[in-house]
C-alpha cells in the first residue's frame, strides 16, 4: 500500500529541508563576517566538488581556482541551495543517514556559498587558500594504496563509439583464467581511458561460473539474484567496493566476466573498453561472510511490466522475501529519464516496518550508490519483506522528460523506462545474525535494528 505522504509534489520533497550530515565541513566565518572564496568556499569545493570538476575530466567546467569558478557563481549557488550538487539525492528527512560515501553539503556549507554568491562573490586574500588538491592518476587503481596492485586485471574487447549513432550495448566476454577458487576482499572497474566515460553511460560486469544450482536468496524474479551474478557495475558516481571485514565475494575455476556496457554517441569518434581489477583474500584466509550483489526488481507483475500513457505519472511497487538472515550494504535506485523517486521499506517478521532509504530526488544522470556506514546497515532477519516502491513523471513537469507525448514501456534505451535497485546482501547464518545484533546492542548504536 503507498502511503498518502507521497502523493504531494516530488519537487516540493526535492527541496525539503535536510538534517546536518556527520560528515566534518571545513572551519566556516561567523554568520555575520562576509564569506570569501579562498578562507570559506574553496575548502567546500575541494571536499565535494572537485573530483568532476577539474580540466579534462567528467563535468563541464573546472572549480580547481577562484578564476575558474567566478563565472560561474550563480550557477554554483543555484544549484547548491536546491541540492542538485553535489549529486547526494537521498531524502536526508526519512531512513538512515549515515553512509560512508556521502558528499552531500550541510546546511552550513550551502549557506555559506549562498551568502558568498549574494556579497558579489569575492576572492579574498590568496594566502587563506587551503593548499591545491593532488588527484589520483585515472590510469592507476585506487585500491592499490591499500592492497597493491590488482591480483587479477580483466579487460572487454574495445568497442568504437561513432560520433553520431544509436544507443549500443556491448556484451563481449572474458575468461578469468582461474584455476582454483579464490575469495574477493575488493573491486574496481572504469572505463580504459578518460576520453571512455564520456561515451559509457554504464558498464556490468556479471560473474558467469557453475554453482551447483544453488542460491543466495533476494529477488525471487531476476537470475542476477544467483550467486555469482552480478559482480561490480561503473556508473558515473560508482567505481568500485571493498568488502566489509570477513566478508567476501567467490570466484570458481572456470569463471568468466561477461560485460554489459552500454555506450552512447557525443559528436566524436572514441574506441574505448572496459577493465576490472580484483583484490584477492590471501589463498589461506577464508572469510566467514559471503557478499551476493543483486537486482532487485521494482515493478509489479515483473520488471516489463511498465506502461505510462503520454502526460501522466505512474507509480509501482514490489516486493522481495529474504530467504535468509543478512546485512543490507548499500542501496542504488536505478531508472530512467521519467523516473524520479524509489523507496525502500522494510516489513520484519513480527509486522513491524520502517523505511529504510528514501532517494526523493532521482537524477538518471548520476547513479549514486548509497554506502551504508558499518555501524547502521540494516540487519534484517530470515523472513524480512523488502518492499521497493518507485515514482515516475511523465509530464511537462519533468524536466528531463525528452517528449511528454511518448507513451513510455519497458526498454534499455534511456528514452524507455525500467525500474530496479543493485542491493548487495551480506547473507548471515541464524548464529551469526543473532551475533550481530549483540554487538549493535552492546554499542548503544542507534541504528536500524530489527530486535
Amino acid at each position: 500500500m503507498i502511503r498518502a505522504r507521497y502523493l504531494v509534489g516530488l519537487p516540493a520533497l526535492a527541496l525539503a529541508a535536510a538534517a546536518t550530515v556527520s560528515a566534518s565541513s571545513p572551519a566556516q566565518s561567523p554568520r555575520t563576517t562576509t564569506p570569501t572564496f579562498t578562507r570559506d568556499v574553496l575548502p567546500i569545493l575541494q571536499k565535494s566538488c572537485q573530483d568532476c570538476h577539474r580540466p579534462g575530466y567528467i563535468a563541464p567546467m573546472s572549480l580547481l581556482s577562484f578564476e575558474d569558478a567566478r563565472p560561474w557563481a550563480r550557477s554554483i549557488r543555484s544549484r547548491v541551495s536546491t541540492r542538485q550538487m553535489p549529486p547526494w539525492h537521498i531524502d536526508k528527512t526519512v531512513g538512515i543517514q549515515h553512509f560512508k560515501n556521502d558528499r552531500s553539503l550541510t546546511e552550513e556549507q550551502i549557506d555559506t556559498i549562498v551568502r558568498w554568491v549574494d556579497a558579489g562573490a569575492p576572492k579574498g586574500d590568496p594566502a587563506d587558500a587551503p593548499p591545491p588538491r593532488t588527484f589520483t592518476d585515472d590510469n592507476v587503481w585506487n585500491f592499490a594504496k591499500l592492497f597493491g596492485p590488482p591480483d587479477l586485471v580483466l579487460k572487454s574487447q574495445p568497442y568504437t563509439v561513432k560520433p553520431v549513432q544509436q544507443d549500443a550495448w556491448w556484451r563481449p566476454s572474458t575468461p578469468t583464467g582461474l584455476t582454483e577458487p579464490r575469495w574477493v576482499r575488493a573491486i574496481e572497474i572504469h572505463p580504459s581511458t578518460v576520453a571512455g566515460r564520456k561515451v559509457t553511460h554504464h558498464a556490468l560486469a556479471r560473474l558467469q561460473q557453475d554453482e551447483g544450482g544453488s542460491r543466495a536468496g533476494g529477488s525471487d524474479d531476476d537470475a542476477d539474484a544467483a550467486i555469482g551474478g552480478l559482480f561490480m557495475e561503473w556508473a558515473v558516481g560508482k567505481q568500485g567496493e571493498i568488502m566489509r571485514p570477513n566478508s567476501g565475494k567467490l570466484m570458481l575455476p572456470g569463471s568468466r566476466i561477461v560485460w554489459d556496457v552500454h555506450y552512447h554517441a557525443i559528436g566524436e569518434e572514441i574506441t574505448d573498453s572496459v577493465e576490472i581489477g580484483v583484490y584477492f583474500y590471501p589463498k589461506d584466509e577464508v572469510p566467514k561472510f559471503r557478499q551476493t550483489l543483486a537486482l532487485f526488481n521494482v515493478v509489479a507483475g515483473g520488471s516489463r511490466n511498465i506502461d505510462i500513457p503520454p502526460n501522466s505519472t505512474f507509480v509501482t511497487q514490489a516486493t522481495h522475501v529474504l530467504r535468509q538472515p543478512g546485512r543490507m550494504e548499500n542501496f542504488q535506485p536505478h531508472m530512467h529519464l521519467r523516473g524520479k523517486a524509489m523507496e525502500i521499506e522494510a516489513v520484519y517478521p513480527d509486522g513491524r516496518s520502517e523505511v529504510l532509504s528514501y532517494v526523493n530526488n532521482y537524477n538518471f544522470n548520476w547513479h549514486v550508490n548509497y554506502l551504508y556506514d558499518d555501524d547502521y546497515a540494516p540487519l534484517l532477519p530470515k523472513g524480512t519483506v523488502l518492499k521497493l516502491t518507485a515514482w515516475y513523471d511523465n509530464t511537462t513537469a519533468n524536466r528531463n522528460n525528452p517528449d511528454p507525448e511518448q507513451w513510455v514501456g519497458y526498454g534499455d534505451r534511456t528514452v524507455d523506462e525500467m525500474g530496479h535497485a543493485w542491493i548487495n546482501i551480506t547473507y548471515l547464518s541464524d548464529a551469526d545474525f543473532q551475533a550481530e545484533v549483540a554487538k549493535r546492542k552492546a554499542r548503544s548504536t542507534p541504528s536500524i535494528n530489527p530486535q
